[in-house]
């Protein structure tokens, strides 16, 4: 397997530019977030396996309210697994803070819409999901709603939002507990298109009741779109504002904290099936998917992948990202290198940490380790 292009003077220049911008506010940012969520179907791959060393908060994904009364209505083979998280990952040794997380991107978002629309049901959805919160020992609830589809829907997010911190504030009160985290996981950008419909995140409920926000900088590219290949998390993209670094700007150019915003990470790959063997840039012509469920590698599967076959390994330093190819087929994906130089980004900014999609994905926890090290404020 060849070896990667010479980055060396770049990781310096990178690193001195962290070290530069970020060491001056040590002592006023809130604690790093090193978190990650555990998918509850990893079979192979149970809480009792997570390495916590590398971790602050993990999320056990996911849970969904019932579709008509909007509670949360848990089978016994659910709760057992959701006391089983939270047990384990109390008595490790460091222990970390635990969520669940509510939706996920194959959950059915028209169930989101409903329960915002009406002050009626979004009383029962908060009420449940911190009746739930506290039965199994959580410390935080987190939403993945992907994604609001209108302004309304928005404008009804917002409303959710302030409900839910309401509720949490005064659930600590009475009880006399620790208020309860409230994260979620959001697009990449601040705003967006779908269907030719401009939407827009409530920056300012985000800003006043969510104790940080979950950026998914991933799935830039995909089997969606087979046509050229695409570093599918690319720090930067000279031809696009499809980039982490276009993202995370736009969020902070609204008006959201850089203390409430946390980068996301992926440990899978996508691939690609050239249309030319000799064309193997990003960018380049593609006919289809490669290897993987639908063109998705885990990034065990990746590193399987490179070691079984004669690939050639490449850094590209325009995207930030890693490629790897061979004959016809493409692989892109972020190795230890290109998650530090994204660590870095993410520290010169002052943001509040980082989350991986998803453990169970990588072997040896080269790249959550590694990831953990590179954070080099306020561990």
């Amino acid at each position: 397997m060849a070896c990667l292009n010479n980055f060396s003077l770049f990781y310096m220049v990178v690193f001195m530019t962290i070290t530069a911008t970020a060491a001056g506010s040590l002592m006023a940012s809130p604690p790093a977030v090193k978190a990650a969520y555990w998918p509850s179907w990893a079979e192979n791959f149970p809480p009792s396996a997570i390495n916590t060393s590398f971790f602050t908060h993990i999320y056990y994904a996911f849970l969904m309210p019932n579709d008509v009364m909007y509670k949360f209505n848990l089978e016994n083979s659910t709760a057992i697994l959701l006391s089983n998280f939270t047990t384990t990952l109390r008595h490790k040794n460091p222990p970390v803070k635990t969520f669940f997380s509510i939706g996920g991107g194959g959950s059915d978002s028209t169930i989101f819409t409903r329960l915002a629309s009406e002050a009626g049901s979004r009383k029962v959805f908060i009420d449940s999901s911190l009746e739930v919160a506290r039965k199994f020992g959580f410390d935080g609830l987190d939403l993945d709603w992907e994604f609001p589809e209108s302004p309304k829907e928005m404008q009804d997010l917002g409303r959710l939002f302030d409900e839910w911190r309401l509720a949490i504030d005064n659930e600590a009160k009475s009880t006399g507990q620790a208020p309860l985290l409230l994260t979620a996981a959001m697009y990449f950008s601040v705003d967006f298109f779908i269907s030719e419909v401009y939407r827009k995140y409530p920056v300012d409920s985000i800003s006043r009741n969510l104790d940080w926000i979950n950026a998914m900088c991933f799935d830039y590219h995909g089997s969606w779109d087979t046509s050229l290949t695409g570093a599918h998390a690319a720090l930067y993209d000279p031809k696009s504002n499809l980039s982490t670094s276009y993202g995370l700007k736009s969020w902070l150019q609204a008006g959201v904290p850089s203390s409430k915003l946390v980068m996301g990470l992926p440990l899978y790959g996508r691939s690609w099936t050239l249309k030319d063997a000799k064309l193997h840039r990003i960018g380049s012509p593609g006919v289809g998917v490669g290897p993987g469920d639908m063109g998705f590698l885990t990034l065990s599967e990746v590193d399987e992948f490179n070691w079984k076959n004669e690939v050639t390994v490449t850094f590209d330093i325009e995207t930030v990202s890693t490629y790897s190819f061979v004959g016809t087929t493409w692989i892109g994906y972020d190795d230890a290198f290109t998650t530090t130089t994204k660590i870095g980004f993410a520290q010169a900014h002052g943001l509040r940490g980082y989350f991986f999609w998803a453990l169970s994905y990588e072997r040896e926890w080269e790249i959550t380790r590694q990831a953990s090290r590179a954070w080099i404020l306020n561990d």
